[in-house]
């Protein structure tokens, strides 16, 4: 038998209670919210189908709320040129998909919720002082170093914050039961990192510094025009694209934050920054706990030399990091002298489930966020968990230990999982949703795991066929590509998620309706942190500094402008047919 978790989420039962609903008909208050009006929303089918899919309904249903979601207002650049300040900008409107299903009349009247929760993804906690680190390749790619990165945990406690103050699911007003991370909830597999995140969920201070506890040590204070260097008058690259001088932004960076916990339960996921030190290479080489918790940090590299190893990483060549030692090792003389830190050791796949279990970070529950002490017995980062009556949660584990940032899954999860949804089809017939931090695209590393050499691995495209097997499956969520992406899978839809570290900085509102008419409506919200839109440059409180996370997340130099992707990948409600 598949091992399904008692989660501490609200079942069905209790959803119609707390929205006063009465009978399966009932709806759940969809009355005209007051912060905006009712409005019709662009339906988009999708890719043509054998036969034309009728949409015979009101474009949307009216919605209970959208104060503090994206369907009121979303940040947006002012100006034009160089450094660009933000602003309140328009609402993106919600958007009907009917790839899959029909959209029929009157579903807003007949309509339960069966789940209605929230999505982190690609949170991307940074220590930035880190030696394992190779921000030396920026001048290769601007995901190597990005100038908001000393303001991530000020960032993702300001998420928390607008969590814990939305009223409901945004569509239908059920109760929020619980917050999901689909993984890279680090970012160099460090232990600080992972005891930052855990505090932030679960709540407390952090102090998001490393090695010298009095000051900063990093390539924001190192004089080079490489990067942005906030405190000196330095006209480097960032400053001549017409970034700021702060004065006291770096030791602002580094105070202690103070972080409220999120109010609801919530469960983690995998990802491969979690997994593997860098993000890409194979774990458990001594050398990465020597590097990183060293007291010598590369912070330069020449041009060269930095477009080969960002070529051998950017296409897998070398997943054991067997160059990437050897360019370290040449380049040692000419690393800056910072001071170790015992903190920055990468953490074993054993001490990420210990960390998750240790009852000082179970916070609002459950016990382990969903691993269990047989996980750690078993040394396996998937499991089950109960969402409502109606719904299965499946948190699956997609990093290849073999190495490389691209994602799999090994024969003996994949028969798990078979296992587990024809589990379900013999019994209670749930509905299930799926959550991975790789996305279908991006699992096509096959290398095999050196704890499991003769373990076939299974791409993105063969884990859409089981789940499309299995007419329960309704929604497969994940992040990884830090893009909003929505997908039909024939029977069920991929929803994937932008990162909170690349601008525009979302996490994503997901509810599952009953429609009572043959079919089933996923709704998807997304929403910023509760930082201002506009910044002060003077304000460099926890609050200010959130902002300043998101203003220089949208201005840094070659970050993608496609990520928030277009409007039928953001708010959406996207039908099914009931399995």
């Amino acid at each position: 038998m598949s091992r399904i978790r008692s989660a501490a989420s609200l079942d069905r039962r209790t959803f119609l209670a707390a929205t006063g609903a009465v009978g399966a008909a009932t709806g759940l208050g969809l009355a005209f919210g007051p912060d905006r009006p009712a409005q019709a929303a662009t339906v988009t089918p999708g890719p043509a189908p054998a036969a034309p899919v009728p949409v015979d309904a009101p474009a949307v249903p009216p919605v209970p709320y959208t104060k503090g979601t994206t369907l009121s207002s979303v940040s947006a650049p002012r100006g034009s040129g160089g450094y660009r300040r933000l602003g309140d900008g328009p609402a993106w409107d919600r958007v009907v998909r009917a790839d899959l299903a029909a959209a029929h009349g009157g579903r807003d009247r007949r309509r339960t919720a069966l789940a209605s929760f929230v999505q982190f993804t690609d949170l991307h906690l940074v220590d930035v002082q880190s030696p394992l680190r190779y921000e030396y390749l920026r001048s290769e790619t601007a995901s190597a170093w990005r100038p908001q990165e000393a303001l991530s945990v000020a960032g993702v406690v300001s998420l928390i914050e607008r969590v814990n103050a939305l009223p409901g699911g945004p569509a239908t007003g059920a109760p929020l039961s619980f917050v999901m991370t689909t993984g890279d909830n680090t970012d160099n597999n460090s232990k600080l990192e992972l005891e930052w995140f855990l505090t932030a969920m679960s709540g407390g201070k952090i102090t998001p510094n490393s090695g010298d506890r009095r000051r900063y040590e990093g390539v924001q204070d190192s004089g080079l025009k490489l990067y942005w260097q906030p405190d000196s008058a330095l006209r480097d690259a960032d400053k001549e694209r017409g970034f700021p001088r702060l004065d006291g932004f770096l030791e602002a960076a580094i105070r202690t934050v103070h972080s409220p916990g999120l109010r609801l339960p919530w469960y983690s996921t995998v990802g491969n920054h979690d997994s593997l030190p860098g993000g890409c290479y194979a774990p458990g080489d001594p050398y990465w706990t020597e590097v990183a918790t060293g007291e010598r940090k590369l912070e330069t590299l020449p041009a060269a030399e930095a477009a080969k190893v960002w070529q051998a990483v950017k296409e897998g060549l070398d997943p054991k990091g067997e160059d990437f030692k050897r360019l370290l090792k040449s380049h040692a003389k000419q690393a800056r002298r910072i001071t170790p830190d015992e903190r920055r050791a990468p953490f074993t796949r054993a001490e990420y489930l210990r960390a998750h279990l240790d009852p000082a970070h179970t916070g609002p529950g459950p016990h382990g966020h969903g691993y269990t002490a047989a996980d750690l017995e078993g040394n396996r980062l998937y499991y089950t968990f109960r969402i409502s009556d109606d719904v299965l949660g499946i948190s699956l584990d997609t990093t290849d230990p073999g190495g490389h940032y691209t994602g799999s899954v090994g024969d003996a999860q994949l028969a798990w999982l078979e296992r587990t949804l024809k589990e379900n089809e013999k019994g209670e017939k749930a509905h299930v949703l799926v959550f991975s931090h790789h996305t279908s695209k991006t699992m096509n590393n096959t290398r095999p795991d050196p704890a499991r050499p003769h373990e076939k691995r299974h791409s993105g495209a063969e884990l859409v066929e089981v789940l499309a097997a299995h007419p329960g499956v309704v929604g497969w969520i994940n992040g990884h590509s830090h893009k909003n992406e929505i997908i039909p899978h024939g029977s069920f839809w991929e929803i994937s998620t932008a990162s909170h570290i690349d601008f525009p900085q979302l996490a994503r509102v997901i509810e599952l309706v009953d429609n009572h008419d043959g079919t089933l409506s996923l709704f998807t919200t997304l929403v910023e942190s509760a930082a201002p839109h506009r910044t002060d440059f003077t304000d460099l409180s926890q609050t200010g500094l959130a902002a300043l996370y998101r203003e220089l997340s949208f201005n840094a130099p070659e970050a993608r402008s496609d990520l928030a992707g277009k409007a039928r990948d953001r708010n959406v409600e996207l039908l099914l047919k009931r399995g």
